[in-house]
C-alpha cells in the first residue's frame, strides 16, 4: 500500500543537482488524531524536536508564512517555510522553504497521513518525501542522508506524540 500512496502523492520533479526520497511510520494512533499534529503548519514545534519556536499568521491558507527558530546543534538558527497545500480531506500537507541561514535550497516536502490497520487496531501510516538541491561541497548522498535522518526522527518523535496522546484517552 505505501507504493501506491507514494506513487499517487509523492511525485516530484527532480532536477540535475537535487536528491529526492519518500520516508514511512506506521504509528499506533487514529489518523485524525495524526492528522491533528500535522496540519498545524502554525505549530510544527509540537511534534518536530528540533523546532523550539514558530511565529506564523493567524490565518492558514496556501501561501502562509512561518519563521521557525532552530534549536542549537544542528547548521541553521531559522526557517522560513511557505505552506504550499493544506488538503483537509485527502489528508495532505506540503512545506517549501523559502529562506533561512542554512543550505537547503529549493527544498519541497509533502506529508500524507492514511489510515491502517496494525495489530488489529486503527492506526496510521505516514509518508513524507521531499526534494532539495544538493549544496555545493557536498554529495547527492550526503545530503539525501542528511535529510532523510532530520525526518526520521520527526517521524518517530510524530508517532511517540500520537501514541501517548492516543493512550491517554
Amino acid at each position: 500500500m505505501e507504493s501506491v500512496y507514494v506513487s499517487r502523492h509523492h511525485n516530484h520533479q527532480i532536477g540535475a543537482n537535487q536528491c529526492s526520497s519518500a520516508l514511512t511510520q506506521h504509528i499506533k494512533a487514529p489518523v485524525d488524531l495524526v492528522w491533528s499534529l500535522v496540519r498545524r503548519f502554525d505549530e510544527p514545534q509540537k511534534y518536530k524536536p528540533f523546532i523550539s519556536r514558530c511565529t506564523a499568521s493567524k490565518e492558514l491558507k496556501i501561501g502562509s508564512v512561518r519563521e521557525v527558530n532552530v534549536r542549537s546543534g544542528l547548521p541553521a538558527t531559522t526557517s522560513t517555510e511557505r505552506l504550499e497545500l493544506l488538503d483537509d480531506d485527502e489528508h495532505i500537507l506540503s512545506v517549501r522553504i523559502v529562506d533561512g541561514d542554512h543550505r537547503l535550497r529549493n527544498y519541497s516536502s509533502i506529508i500524507t497521513v492514511h489510515p491502517e490497520i496494525i495489530d488489529g487496531k486503527m492506526g496510521t501510516l505516514v509518508v513524507e518525501s521531499f526534494v532539495v538541491d544538493v549544496p555545493d561541497g557536498n554529495t547527492r548522498e550526503e545530503t539525501c542522508y542528511f535529510i532523510e535522518a532530520l525526518i526520521n526522527c520527526n517521524l518517530k518523535s510524530l508517532a511517540d506524540v500520537s501514541e501517548r496522546m492516543a493512550n491517554a484517552c
